[in-house]
């Protein structure tokens, strides 16, 4: 063998074996309380943001996970860090520089009635750009996930998420519209543009089918966003259940309606569509079938409300599957 073809074949096996779900974004420090903010009130730290939950979720569900987020360069950027590892989450793709790290403060409520206050204007999180973006990581990537708070958040992290939905084989883009961060105008615009890039969708009905998309049905949103160019649609319907809409589905209507799952107990909501989206990505990526795979991702978020913040409950994969069997006898072996 010529010496340059024994080097050739040493580079590709040294080569690190690709990511099975990269998820980019903004991760942010919780603080969680039960009761009306004010002074002196006993509150909870924790490590959060939709990014960040997505990917505990992907990588509960089995899926070989990476985050690309921006942290500070301090020893609270290597206390998220040592989260996001316990996690089970690779930091290889993290990036550390001198800034303000993002917070928010969330009044919990089992009802879901929570009281949200953001200090993230210009936070380090924000910086994420595409020179961040590696592109022999995110082409190599099973499934790229993004959200619209991570387009919203800066112009430059908003670039970020669409190089990478140009490099990906599989890109997943939960709209995760945000009033305070971005308009509906402006938020539309983003989802027309991505939705044709994108292996699959995941808004939510009925705030964000009907601000973005000017839908009164989850089917209804469904079937435009295919229309759009998605190849996957999941409309998330809160405690009804989830729209599935693919040309791979088994229907004539190429739709299909699957019945969320009670939760066994509900402390705090926060997070829960992101454990569907993670959960969702991580099992089609490992050969799971849509329905199959929203099944599951339905049983996750309705274990994640039985804790206390985004990551507070990540159910192992075995949780997750064996509440997913609540399902009628049968529904999950007739949706294979």
């Amino acid at each position: 063998m010529h010496e340059s073809a024994m080097q050739d074949s040493g580079t590709q096996e040294s080569r690190p074996k690709p990511f099975d779900v990269v998820v980019m974004g903004e991760i942010l420090v919780e603080v969680a309380t039960d009761v009306v903010f004010g002074h002196g009130v006993p509150a909870q730290l924790g490590v959060s943001g939709d990014a960040l939950n997505v990917a505990a979720a992907a990588a509960a569900a089995g899926a070989r996970t990476a985050l690309l987020s921006v942290l500070p360069d301090d020893d609270l950027g290597q206390a998220i860090a040592a989260r996001i590892r316990e996690l089970g989450i690779s930091t290889e793709l993290l990036k550390f520089r001198t800034g303000q790290q993002g917070v928010y403060l969330v009044h919990c409520d089992p009802d879901g009635q929570r009281e949200f206050s953001y200090a993230r204007s210009g936070s380090v999180g924000s910086t994420l750009s595409p020179e961040d973006v590696a592109s022999h990581v995110f082409s190599a990537a099973a499934a790229v996930v993004a959200s619209g708070v991570a387009c919203a958040i800066s112009a430059s992290s908003r670039a970020a998420v669409l190089k990478a939905a140009a490099l990906s084989r599989r890109f997943v883009f939960d709209p995760n519209f945000r009033p305070r961060l971005t308009s509906a105008e402006d938020a539309a615009a983003l989802l027309a543009e991505v939705a044709p890039r994108t292996f699959l969708v995941t808004p939510s009905f009925p705030g964000e089918t009907a601000a973005l998309l000017g839908c009164a049905s989850p089917k209804e949103a469904a079937a435009k966003l295919r229309t759009l160019g998605a190849a996957n649609v999941a409309v998330t319907c809160g405690a009804e259940g989830i729209q599935l809409a693919s040309d791979q589905l088994e229907s004539d209507q190429d739709s299909a309606w699957i019945d969320a799952i009670p939760a066994p107990s509900v402390v705090d909501q926060t997070g829960a569509g992101d454990a569907f989206v993670g959960t969702l990505t991580a099992r089609m990526v490992l050969g799971d079938s849509l329905p199959v795979a929203a099944r599951y991702g339905a049983a996750a978020a309705s274990l994640v409300v039985g804790g206390k913040g985004g990551t507070g409950l990540i159910p192992t994969f075995e949780q997750t599957s064996a509440h997913a069997q609540r399902a009628p006898e049968g529904e999950l072996s007739s949706l294979a």
